[in-house]
């Protein structure tokens, strides 16, 4: 083989090799384009949109993100339940012990399968409330997340039906597929997590600076006004009130929206992007969709100015108390 040949081979093998790597980019990139799902996105949150901002200060709303108690999204937890349950009825199926004793009485794959379905029930109504505060390709993206998990869930409802009145060779055809059906939406939900960054701390490993940095001069701070501001390439927060100033990292962690951008209320700051709360003294969730609270900073005045600092500084190792000793006797 001539070297031009192996070289042409190698970009064969090598262009086969990136297309095995690179398919769900191109998936995804796609997705984002589907003209469809764009016009389906649009209409749904015409519905869904109001109605979620005409409840959001119920508790109960606040309960199905999972927020300040449960400390991250319930969806993806509870999706596990429709899965497991799914996955059991298949192998059932498999073995052949999907077998009951007549026409309309509930066997273990039945049994299986509607407890699935159940558990599929708040899995939905949980899912359908992360997508509301979503935003841009995370929420076209999530919809497609949606539109699978409930074919998934037709199929399965199918399946069962099927179970009941006796179609075991049509039941096991339709669990199955609803089980495949069901592992894509997950796959699509995995990269909304792991590709997006959907719903997770977006501040996790902000820390700095561990020192005292000028952040705003002293008078260029006005009582009762959020003001964001650089230092160190950290965002922040600052706001004064009373007196007092309190500083929280300006970055909200729930889905990166600046808070110094939204309205303060008697030290309560509001998210202008989803609507979460969190107070300006402690950084603690007043209201989701937030999990995170927020990560709170110190502030000092120093020579006219505002000075902030994130993590505390290493304290320095103390001398040998012989060394001390030492050192004040030479003086």
């Amino acid at each position: 083989m001539s070297s031009a040949d192996r070289q042409s081979g190698y970009a064969t093998d090598g262009g086969a090799a990136s297309r095995l790597t690179t398919w769900h980019q191109s998936l995804f990139s796609a997705v984002g384009r589907w003209r469809w799902l764009e016009v389906l996105n649009d209409r749904v949150s015409g519905v869904a949109l109001p109605l979620y901002d005409r409840h959001r200060d119920n508790v109960a709303v606040e309960l199905m993100h999972g927020g300040r108690w449960a400390g991250h999204a319930l969806h993806p937890a509870l999706s596990d339940l429709p899965i497991g349950m799914w996955s059991g009825t298949v192998v059932l199926d498999l073995l052949g012990k999907d077998a009951g004793s007549g026409e309309g009485r509930m066997d273990p794959a039945a049994t299986l399968s509607a407890a699935g379905l159940l558990a599929a029930a708040a899995t939905v109504a949980t899912g359908v409330a992360d997508w509301t505060v979503s935003d841009g390709e995370d929420r076209r993206v999530g919809l497609f997340h949606g539109v699978l998990n409930v074919a998934g869930v037709a199929l399965q409802g199918a399946s069962l039906a099927a179970r009941l009145t006796g179609h075991r060779g049509s039941a096991r055809v339709l669990g199955a597929s609803s089980l495949t059906v069901t592992a894509a939406a997950g796959y699509v939900g995995g990269h909304l997590v792991q590709g997006r960054a959907a719903m997770v701390n977006r501040v996790a490993g902000f820390s700095g600076p561990n020192r005292w940095v000028r952040a705003v001069s002293d008078t260029d701070l006005p009582d009762d006004t959020p003001t964001g501001v650089e230092v160190d390439g950290r965002k922040v927060l600052l706001y004064r009130r009373d007196g007092k100033l309190y500083s929280l990292d300006d970055t909200c962690t729930h889905a990166a929206g600046l808070l110094s951008r939204g309205d303060v209320t008697e030290c309560i700051v509001t998210c202008p992007l989803h609507g979460s709360r969190f107070d300006l003294r402690n950084g603690q969730i007043v209201r989701g969709p937030a999990h995170h609270p927020q990560p709170v900073l110190t502030t000092r005045v120093r020579n006219g100015w505002i000075e902030v600092r994130g993590s505390q500084p290493k304290s320095r190792r103390a001398k040998p108390k012989e060394e001390r000793h030492g050192m004040e006797s030479d003086s």
